[in-house]
């Protein structure tokens, strides 16, 4: 009897553990259950561009810096000067010069000399050659020292700055003065490498500044520099900015819109989109057969609310979750609220 009542008291706890275990998986199952929106994802074409920022420089800087030290006898320009290629800009100290040009007289009379009597069958080709040689030698040293004696200008600009004054000692730097064409103008801009595809040496591009807030300067991309940044996934390109009239000076903040034509994409409601805590990953939750999916995204361009969203795990007619994604974990089960 007594064997038959424990018999019956355990057969009852296992029935009530079972039955308790039966309830809490249940109860599991209910929780694992979100309340979700979603959204259709269809295909949109959109006119893609980029908003961008650059400092305005010169086309071209000319450091005045002649080969020859010494004393500075004469700077022929101020900081502002208008420049144009060919005129004088600095004269140095012309004793080398002087000293190279009598050595250079004599050398060249001798020079004739020699040659004579070499035509004549006087003397030997050695002695020709040795004198031909320290002839030639002078003369390009000579054309040296005059070209970085009397120091001219090699592009035209304005002078932008000045770091000497007559008759002071100049040992190489810094430079003298410093020469930046204006009439031409270059920036760098940094585009996000997504784009690298999209960017085509000779683009036609707009600038603004906020100091002529009604005008738009025409631009052109003439170079695309071939390397991705690694630590801010960015590529470089360089803009070449006519400006004739000169409204524009080396050192402007301007903005621009880089257009890059009508593409296909999809778009999302930006709140769709969640951010990985510690990191810059971006995702969303997609419905999969009444299942939370979650697929890593790149975002495009933004519209107001809506976002572009590229990833090799979405295609048109796909429900993205839009409201109730932020409780989601992979793997979820959904009840879709219409």
């Amino acid at each position: 009897m007594n064997k038959l009542f424990r018999a019956f008291i355990v057969g009852s706890m296992a029935l009530v553990v079972l039955s308790c275990g039966n309830k809490t998986e249940q109860q599991a199952e209910v929780e694992k259950v979100e309340k979700v929106k979603v959204t259709t994802l269809n295909k949109t074409t959109i006119a893609r561009h980029i908003e961008l920022s650059t400092t305005l420089q010169g086309y071209e800087t000319m450091n005045i810096a002649p080969a020859v030290t010494g004393i500075i006898e004469h700077i022929y320009q101020e900081v502002g000067s208008t420049i144009k290629e060919g005129d004088m800009l600095v004269r140095m100290d012309q004793t080398q010069l002087n000293n190279t040009k009598l050595a250079f007289a004599n050398l060249e009379v001798e020079f004739n000399r020699v040659k004579m009597l070499y035509e004549s069958g006087s003397i030997p080709e050695q002695t020709y050659d040795q004198t031909k040689l320290a002839y030639d030698q002078t003369k390009q040293n000579l054309g040296f020292l005059m070209e970085n004696t009397f120091y001219k200008a090699r592009i035209p600009g304005v002078i932008v700055a000045k770091n000497y004054e007559d008759g002071e000692l100049y040992a190489g730097n810094p430079p003298i003065l410093i020469l930046t064409q204006i009439d031409v103008l270059k920036a760098l801009v940094n585009i996000p490498e997504s784009y690298f595809p999209l960017v085509k040496k000779g683009m036609k591009i707009k600038l603004h500044s906020d100091i002529y807030p009604n005008q738009a300067f025409d631009a052109t991309i003439e170079t695309i520099y071939p390397t991705i940044d690694a630590s801010t996934h960015t590529f470089q390109a360089k803009l070449k900015i006519p400006n004739a009239k000169e409204l524009l000076r080396p050192g402007m903040f301007m903005r621009t819109t880089l257009e890059l034509g009508e593409f296909e994409a999809f778009i999302a409601p930006y709140q769709a989109v969640l951010k990985l805590i510690g990191a810059n990953n971006r995702y969303v939750f997609l419905n999969d057969n009444g299942v939370a999916k979650r697929v890593d995204v790149t975002l495009g361009q933004r519209f107001d609310d809506l976002i572009e969203i590229k990833a090799n795990g979405i295609k048109e007619g796909d429900e993205i979750v839009t409201v109730g994604q932020a409780k989601l974990v992979d793997g979820v089960k959904l009840d879709i609220i219409k």
